[in-house]
């Protein structure tokens, strides 16, 4: 499954927040990764229909995760 990982700062006063799009799973797996990424970057996120924000600049550490859970990230 491909997913994107962006970062986007726009509405947040300046706070930058990792975004992963494109996770097709039902909601119960979503949130499952959501917690995975959270504990492992020590950090805060949420989950917003089928799209996990996490707050701070993750990307590489998000890429690595995931390409171990077995997603092909963009």
């Amino acid at each position: 499954m491909k997913v994107t990982v962006t970062l986007e700062t726009g509405g947040r006063r300046g706070k930058q927040v990792s975004v992963i799009k494109g996770i097709t799973h039902n909601p119960q797996v979503i949130e499952k990764l959501e917690k995975k990424l959270k504990s492992q970057l020590g950090t805060g996120g949420t989950t917003k229909g089928k799209v996990i924000e996490i707050q701070g600049n993750h990307i590489p550490k998000i890429k690595k995760i995931l390409t171990d859970e077995g997603y092909e990230v963009k």
